[in-house]
């Protein structure tokens, strides 16, 4: 099958990232004075969740050092809702992945689905923290801040979503989840977090962000007092900054990997333009993409492909790597099943390429504009195709760096990585 050379191409964003993390990260702490709420020797919890935020192991390692260099003895939970299968040792695992255990962290790691109620919020929403979290003296999350992949508001995902949904664990996930279905996701997380604050446990909590390359670009120490107009302060300085994919339209996407790291839809859901139900083009703001093609899941997902529902067609490698213990466990407690419904999958990229080409109404294959990203957190990178020259060459953040080439697979059939 004939279809369109391809072009290397560099996606140029402001680089913001932070050079001393460290000291970054021990100023905002000490500067937000979160050491005076406690008395020496106080246990502090430190709550992490299952993203692969940039830098992680070093920034949590510095609020670590932070609170022991203050007397205090901390230590580190998931804080993840139903992620790692909803056990206890699943969430240590994805924590060890990211490198965050106690030998590299030097403060004990654990991890328990064990919750405290701590009753109704005035909307009715029952509220869970995790018990271990709850019996320390204090309590302070570590969440990047970004935008939500199914909804759009003022408070998406980061601090307050992670003190609601992360620290609300098996029970507390599945219950907000299902309150959200009809009253949305923001009701709920403000709720909720409302709530969790009451109980006077949570000292603040540190905000990361970052830019466009996937570098980390801002740390700032929120005091409970402030955390809920900061965070929307911080989100709408996130958005500014996030990559996309900087086209008006695709007829086919390919993304070499997906996965939890990646995003909590596997693959960006308002990068690739569809929806958690898989609704194609919902949102205005990114390309219209006609089909997106899947090549396979990240092994730091552990299996859960929560997400691949988006997708149109993937290989049969990618589905051979998803567990769907994992999978379901996170689709049912976020009620959304149809994020674990099976596309089109075949044995390998070519004929997974060749299957959606016809399908996208092009009569001439030539014409297709086809995308290939490595994954939707990383987009400095792009393959496009020749027929997007024009789009490309008019965008002054847009750089040609190599071809054009043609599509080339390898003798198992797979795509080869254009250099």
């Amino acid at each position: 099958m004939d279809l369109p050379r391809l072009l290397p191409v560099r996606q140029s964003f402001p680089d913001r990232a932070i050079k001393d993390i460290p000291g970054t990260v021990a100023r905002e702490l000490r500067q937000a004075g979160f050491a005076s709420r406690l008395k020496p020797g106080s246990s502090v919890a430190i709550g992490v969740g299952s993203r692969g935020i940039a830098n992680l192991s070093p920034i949590v390692r510095a609020v670590v050092d932070y609170w022991k260099s203050q007397g205090m003895q901390p230590f580190l939970f998931p804080s993840m809702g139903s992620h790692g299968a909803a056990t206890a040792e699943g969430q240590a695992q994805v924590l060890a992945d990211y490198g965050i255990h106690e030998a590299a962290m030097g403060c004990p790691v654990r991890s328990s689905l064990e919750v405290v109620d701590l009753g109704k919020t005035p909307e009715g929403i029952d509220t869970f923290v995790d018990r271990l979290a709850f019996e320390s003296d204090g309590i302070v999350l570590v969440a990047r801040v970004k935008w939500h992949t199914d909804f759009d508001a003022k408070i998406e995902s980061g601090l307050y979503k992670m003190m609601a949904i992360g620290l609300g664990k098996q029970a507390g996930a599945k219950r907000y989840h299902s309150c959200a279905y009809t009253m949305g996701i923001e009701t709920v997380i403000r709720s909720v977090g409302r709530r969790v604050l009451e109980s006077g446990k949570i000292l603040g909590g540190l905000a990361i962000l970052e830019d466009g390359n996937h570098k980390t670009a801002h740390l700032a120490a929120v005091p409970v007092e402030s955390m809920e107009p900061r965070e929307e302060e911080l989100l709408a300085l996130a958005k500014s900054w996030t990559a996309r994919i900087p086209l008006a339209e695709l007829d086919i996407l390919i993304v070499d990997e997906m996965g939890k790291n990646f995003s909590g839809t596997g693959i960006d859901a308002k990068i690739v333009n569809r929806n958690a139900v898989g609704a194609c083009n919902p949102w205005t703001f990114a390309p219209r993409i006609g089909r997106i093609f899947v090549r396979d899941l990240s092994p730091h997902s552990h299996g859960n492909a929560v997400g691949v529902g988006m997708a149109d067609i993937v290989t049969d490698r990618l589905v051979s790597h998803i567990d769907w213990t994992q999978s379901l466990m996170n689709a049912l407690t976020a009620n959304h099943p149809a994020t674990v419904r099976t596309p089109i999958h075949l044995p390998t990229d070519r004929e997974c390429l060749e299957a959606m080409a016809p399908t996208v109404g092009k009569l001439n294959l030539m014409d297709l504009k086809i995308g290939w990203i490595r994954n939707t957190l990383e987009l400095s990178r792009l393959i496009l195709s020749e027929t997007l020259r024009d789009e490309i060459e008019a965008n002054p953040d847009l750089t040609i760096v190599g071809g054009p080439v043609e599509i080339r697979y390898g003798a198992d059939g797979n795509l080869v990585d254009v250099a």
